[in-house]
């Protein structure tokens, strides 16, 4: 059956998006909690959960891009703030985009050419010093210059920060190793040059905070498992029903089910995310979006494959997943923290989307 709305199955472009007309579920509200700071910020999330949509989102935001944002919160919500604020509302300014999706980090010079790539472009734009001879020299040449030359100061947005480090961990250590180091005085261009920074955004599926990635960072906050922002990605049940009415009662009629059935079908299927033990269950999109496009239940994100580096992992650990279903209590900075050991699987088990938040002690500080 063909809908008359379009569903953004794999859409990760907010102006195409936007501009060929398929139906988005609005999270700009969250984008004016995140401006109110210059701080960076991280966010973990499971592969295939909107990472990818949200950032470009934030920068339409920051490109000035008014007119993708009609009918949005954030059209009247920008308006507003900017007069608050006294100032101009929807400002450009330069926006470095990271993005790590695509390549395959497994060759040695990869991520070389993933980063020499970026730092060209940003170059072409606002110059090159002889002088800046590796990445981080030329990454922070670029920032300086662009604001110098616009009179803005800059944004940097990072897309998937750890995926060349998924990509050899437990294959190739020794370039795993070498990757760290390059990203970690790469990243770290963000605290030096905070001055001529107004915002900065990366997303990842992990965090590798522990093994140093982030440690010259140190002004960096992780708000992966903050309340006021467990629904930035991912559909909540409100979101699920505002939204989706018409495709709910679509794949009731064809499932021979109640509207009411559906819903408690999806939610069984597809609800079982949590990333605050006092945030809403999430959906995960993709299986939501598939679901409604096929008109029928199936296991959609899973059947895109566990990651390899997750496969590894597992076989270094020797867990037996099912008895960890309802058996496993860890505090805050066990499920926050991944370390480059298997004695521990659970934390990247909690991050890559395999394990979720069930319950919380209060007076323990303890998850379930």
């Amino acid at each position: 059956m063909n809908f008359s709305r379009k569903l953004p199955v794999g859409i990760q472009s907010f102006e195409k998006l936007r501009r060929d007309g398929y139906l988005y579920v609005d999270k700009t509200a969250f984008i004016r909690q995140l401006i109110q700071s210059s701080n960076p910020y991280f966010l973990s999330r499971p592969r295939r959960f909107g990472k990818s949509l949200f950032l470009s989102t934030l920068e339409a935001y920051f490109l000035g891009q008014k007119e993708l944002f009609k009918g949005l919160y954030l059209e009247e919500a920008e308006e507003e703030q900017a007069e608050f604020e006294q100032r101009a509302a929807w400002e450009a300014y330069p926006v470095l985009y990271l993005d790590f999706n695509t390549g395959n980090y497994i060759e040695s010079d990869e991520l070389g050419m993933n980063l020499n790539s970026h730092l060209c472009k940003w170059e072409k734009l606002y110059g090159v010093e002889p002088s800046e001879q590796n990445f981080a020299l030329r990454f922070a040449g670029v920032i300086t210059r662009a604001c110098q030359q616009t009179g803005k100061q800059v944004v940097i947005l990072v897309d998937e920060y750890d995926k060349p480090l998924l990509q050899t961990m437990g294959v190739n250590e020794t370039l795993n190793e070498q990757y760290r180091n390059t990203l970690k005085a790469f990243y770290s261009v963000i605290k030096t040059c905070d001055q001529y920074i107004r915002f900065a955004f990366l997303t990842g599926v992990t965090k590798f905070s522990k093994i140093s990635i982030f440690s010259d960072l140190n002004n960096l906050r992780d708000i992966s498992m903050e309340k006021q922002y467990a629904g930035i990605c991912g559909i909540t049940q409100a979101e699920l029903e505002a939204n989706f009415q018409p495709e709910i009662q679509a794949l009731a009629s064809e499932q021979d089910l109640t509207y009411q059935q559906t819903v408690t079908t999806l939610k069984q299927w597809y609800d079982g995310y949590c990333f605050s033990p006092a945030g809403d269950n999430m959906y995960n999109p993709f299986s939501v979006l598939n679901a409604f496009v096929k008109e029928r239940f199936g296991s959609y994100w899973f059947s895109t494959g566990t990651p390899t580096f997750l496969v590894n992992y597992l076989k270094e650990a020797h867990y037996f997943i099912p008895d960890l279903d309802g058996n496993v209590e860890l505090n805050e900075s066990g499920l926050e923290t991944y370390r480059a050991v298997t004695e521990n699987a659970l934390p990247i088990l909690f991050q890559s989307g395999y394990l979720t938040i069930i319950g919380y002690i209060k007076e323990a500080r303890l998850y379930k």
